[in-house]
Order: C-alpha cells, then sequence, then structure tokens
C-alpha cells in the first residue's frame, strides 16, 4: 500500500492506459470501415470506388492504385461526381482519421454505400498491398 501511496502518478497512469485499451476493444471496428484485405474484395468483387482525400502532395508520394484524388476540402462541392453512379466508395487517407470524418459528407449528399480503410494507407502498406505514385488521378 505504501507503494502506491509513494507511486500514485505511475498507478493512475496504467489505470488510464488500461481503461484506454479497453475502450478501443469493446469499440471494435465500425461496420462502416474495412480493413485493406476487405477494401480488396470489395474493390475486386463489387467494382468499389477508391477515394484518397489526402492533400495533392501526399497523394502523389503514393496511393492505392487507380484511386480517385479529391482532397477533403473538396468532398463537398465534388460530392455528387460520387453519388450518381451507384458504386461503393471507399475513402482513404494517411491514418484513416480524415476519411472516417468524410464519411458523414457523402452520406448527406446521398452516396449510399460509403467505407472508410481503416489504418488508411499505412495500414495498406503494412498489409502488403500495391501503392502507385506519380500523377494524381481526377
Amino acid at each position: 500500500m505504501e507503494f502506491l501511496q509513494q507511486n500514485w502518478h505511475w498507478a493512475a497512469l496504467a489505470v488510464a492506459s488500461g481503461g484506454m485499451l479497453l475502450f478501443q476493444t469493446l469499440k471494435g471496428k465500425s461496420a462502416d470501415e474495412l480493413d485493406p484485405l476487405a477494401a480488396t474484395l470489395k474493390i475486386n468483387r463489387e467494382d468499389a470506388l477508391v477515394v484518397d482525400v489526402r492533400t495533392a502532395d501526399e497523394y502523389r508520394q503514393g496511393h492505392v492504385p487507380n484511386a480517385r484524388h479529391i482532397p477533403l476540402a473538396d468532398l463537398e462541392k465534388r460530392s455528387s461526381e460520387l453519388a450518381k453512379n451507384g458504386q461503393p466508395v471507399i475513402l482513404c487517407c494517411a491514418t484513416g482519421a480524415r476519411s472516417g470524418m468524410a464519411i458523414a459528407t457523402l452520406r448527406k449528399a446521398g452516396v449510399p454505400s460509403v467505407f472508410n480503410l481503416r489504418g488508411g494507407l499505412q495500414a495498406w502498406e503494412r498489409a502488403g498491398q500495391p501503392l502507385s505514385r506519380g500523377k494524381r488521378k481526377k
């Protein structure tokens, strides 16, 4: 007990850290998120369209092959381009955070089937999936 009293800050840190891990575990994966393997299956089986919402410089450094580049700042203006063809849309960014926020924008615009690439391009690369580099596809 004396140890905990003298090292209360470390104990508090351990409890907070464990709580965050538990929260992430219980939260699980969201229904609108796809891991790289599931995204690849959706691309191949359902002709899903991949939309990269990163900046132009990030996109040129490497992106999912055949991904369309629509920066997050332009997504609301250009969402009608994605709503009219009816394809499932997979949004991606570097880590999955920006693309996760973009889902609401496309749903509001009437795109019925929108998914986020969980972990973004970092997870895509870790899974050994290919990247294209160079000019951006509009």
